[in-house]
């Protein structure tokens, strides 16, 4: 996979991305990822790249123009068309069902907003989506392409140790994750539950789906109803 990140704070989501087990999957050649200075494209002889908003309001909006050039200039020799996304706070809201669709692209770009957002147009030209990582305001896209970046590198081929270090986290399959615990099995006069102690995998394996079950249940009920809704579908599907 390869992906490349537009903003004007390009190395802030350098310093973020290349450390620890991305830094290793790097050096590893399992993932390509380019960070692109949107003022390098900008025709303005003073770097600017954004402008007021028609129609009034408060404000600046970025500029078409040096999106545009940036998206040519990296796209050059580019086999196919990247998977363009736009992070802006009216976006579709991004989740682990997003997360492992765009895992399966070959080129992602991801355009960081800025200010009061992109003129519409460069997104109707050139973008295949917008996407939002929550229902708040953020001064800027770069953290959202943190996020994304993050998230989506961590489920390709090699990242990880291994698949069982992601499937059972939660969201990877609707749930919340069950509650983990670590040595010692007593701290402040509080055991860990005696079910983990006991060697049965099987015992176990059915502690942690049913915790999984209860606390997305209390925490994300939300969830939980597509929990239910998908499990009555398999029911009748069989």
């Amino acid at each position: 996979m390869r992906i490349d990140i537009l903003s004007i704070f390009p190395d802030k989501i350098k310093d973020f991305l290349e450390f620890s087990i991305l830094e290793r999957a790097l050096n590893k050649n399992l993932f390509e990822i380019y960070y692109h200075d949107i003022r390098d494209y900008t025709e303005d002889k003073h770097c600017r790249v954004d402008d007021t908003p028609y129609g009034g309001g408060g404000g600046m909006i970025l500029s078409a123009d040096p999106i545009y050039n940036a998206y040519l200039s990296i796209t050059e020799n580019f086999d196919e068309k990247p998977y363009v996304i736009f992070l802006n706070p009216s976006g579709n809201l991004y989740n682990q069902e997003k997360c492992k669709s765009l895992s399966k692209k070959k080129n992602l770009m991801l355009i960081c907003g800025r200010y009061e957002g992109f003129d519409q147009r460069i997104i109707d030209f050139i973008g295949d989506e917008e996407i939002s990582i929550g229902d708040y305001v953020i001064t800027g896209g770069e953290i959202a392409a943190c996020v994304i970046a993050d998230s989506v590198i961590r489920l390709l081929p090699g990242v990880l140790s291994s698949e069982n270090s992601y499937v059972n986290e939660s969201h990877f399959s609707i749930l919340l994750e069950h509650p983990q615990y670590t040595k010692p099995s007593t701290w402040q006069n509080i055991d860990v539950p005696e079910v983990l102690l006991s060697g049965d995998h099987k015992k176990v394996d059915l502690w942690k789906k049913e915790q999984s079950i209860e606390r997305t249940k209390n925490r994300r009920p939300d969830l939980y109803d597509k929990y239910v809704q998908k499990a009555n579908q398999n029911k009748t599907e069989y």
